[in-house]
């Protein structure tokens, strides 16, 4: 495949200057409180950070100082996106790999994985399944093989679509897999996929040569780092950046997600990443390397790494996954995370196995959080947003430039709130728990409360076609 590959930017440097991150990183240690508070009031506008103010940022030690840091990434998110949390369901397809990444439990070389591509029927039950517990959005994930083409994932996508069971159906398809050349993003624009994700793993350009075989298909870090060009050249104009943390140093990380956001708003005219996602590495069953990492984060830095990214880039939706415990997940909502997975489960085959009993062995990772979609929506309740199943945006060309035009200024949450109320509702209505129920009808009437008359009336009479029987209503 990437001996047809022609494109410029294959040959010479990519954007990423490893040398240059690390100066910027090593002048900015011990840096003014003056200069710190400065670039907060810069963020507070919404306003996306330059490399020299966030690597600044990421050498705050002063708990003050990141007292202040932690509740203006709180406050920025919630004017930006409102007090929401999106959720939705992966779902693997296959793990077949022609890769040996030394920290995945799905590589190539890893006798202990149970390999298995799910058929179409397959597929359809476990739709059924995350349709039955009240999700209307997943991501389809795939291994890297020839496989797993943009045909296969055309296929896949159709599939899910068309699953509509009771009052169950999966509204948007997400896609997580391997970059594909441009007629193939076009496919998967044409099937009508919402946004599409590469994680480059690590933006390190020696860490990622040693943790990604030579040969291998994963190999070519710019044939990766530009996949989301492609995607964007065919149409797809919402595409998701992220890390792995814990394959390199945390803070290199960071400028590397920030230079990749960069890139892309001066490639595709401001249009930024849609999502950036920062995952940290998991124990994965025979993958020693994933035991006792180098360059393991802590919870604190953890909690760090997710607000400044929402100082970085105010505008991006932020992305936790069930990887993190419950525990760690209530902290580190508030400080800037917009997206949540819930009720997950990440083998493929996996909302099927679950329910005759947890099948480890078949995980590409070990989940930190086992909690129903039910729990899991009682519990943001609990904490004061509300939980939201809306697909609005994809389906009134609210994306890209568009997306951007009403995030970057903090319009978005006119959308977001309302649309937000109305999923919910739906979700208590059709899926909830008596006690899950109770607190999402006492979040609703708060979260109504705060809404601009105008736009209060207009949801009060949408929630009234709800409540009549009508769905998928929204503005």
């Amino acid at each position: 495949m990437l001996g047809k590959i022609k494109e410029e930017y294959l040959e010479g440097k990519d954007f990423i200057d490893d040398e240059k991150i690390w100066k910027q990183l090593n002048n900015s240690k011990n840096p003014n409180p003056s200069e710190i508070r400065r670039i907060l009031k810069k963020s507070e506008k919404k306003i996306r950070l330059e490399p020299e103010e966030v690597a600044k940022l990421l050498q705050v030690e002063d708990e003050e100082l990141l007292q202040d840091m932690f509740k203006l990434a709180r406050k920025i998110k919630e004017d930006v996106y409102g007090k929401r949390i999106v959720f939705f369901a992966p779902l693997y397809i296959g793990n077949k790999c022609e890769n040996n990444c030394l920290y995945c439990g799905f590589r190539k070389d890893n006798k202990s994985i149970v390999r298995k591509t799910l058929t179409m029927d397959e597929l359809r039950k476990e739709v059924e399944i995350i349709e039955k517990a009240g999700h209307k959005r997943s991501i389809l994930v795939y291994g890297e093989h020839s496989d797993y083409d943009a045909d296969f994932m055309v296929e896949t996508i159709k599939t899910v679509y068309d699953v509509k069971k009771d009052k169950g159906e999966i509204r948007r398809v997400n896609i997580n897999a391997a970059p594909l050349e441009i007629e193939g993003y076009k496919k998967l624009h044409d099937a009508g996929i919402g946004t599409f994700q590469i994680f480059q793993e690590t933006y390190h350009h020696e860490t990622y040569a040693k943790l990604h075989p030579k040969g291998d298909r994963k190999s070519n870090y710019k044939w990766r780092i530009y996949g989301l060009d492609r995607a964007m050249k065919a149409g797809i104009d919402d595409v998701g950046i992220g890390a792995l943390f814990g394959l390199y140093d945390w803070k290199f990380e960071v400028m590397g997600l920030l230079y990749h956001t960069i890139h892309l708003e001066e490639t595709f005219g401001g249009v930024g990443p849609h999502t950036i996602s920062f995952p940290r590495i998991e124990s994965a069953l025979d993958t020693p390397f994933t035991q006792n990492p180098k360059y393991k984060v802590s919870d604190e830095n953890f909690k760090k790494i997710v607000a400044i990214i929402r100082l970085a880039v105010p505008y991006t939706g932020m992305i936790l996954t069930a990887r993190e415990r419950p525990e760690v997940r209530k902290e580190v909502i508030p400080l800037g995370v917009s997206q949540v997975d819930a009720g997950s489960r990440i083998g493929v085959g996996g909302y099927k196995e679950f329910e005759k009993g947890y099948v480890p062995e078949k995980e590409q990772f070990q989940l930190g959080d086992m909690r129903s979609l039910d729990e899991t929506i009682r519990d943001v309740c609990i904490e004061g947003c509300i939980p939201s199943f809306c697909t609005a945006g994809y389906r009134t060309a609210r994306t890209g430039k568009k997306f951007m035009g009403l995030c970057k200024p903090g319009l978005v949450h006119n959308y977001c709130m309302p649309n937000a109320i109305l999923t919910f509702k739906e979700y208590l209505l059709d899926y909830a728990s008596p006690e899950t129920k109770t607190a999402g009808e006492e979040s609703i009437k708060k979260h109504l409360e705060d809404l601009e008359p105008d736009r209060k009336k207009l949801v009060e009479e949408k929630l009234k076609s709800i409540e009549q029987g009508k769905r998928d209503i929204y503005v």
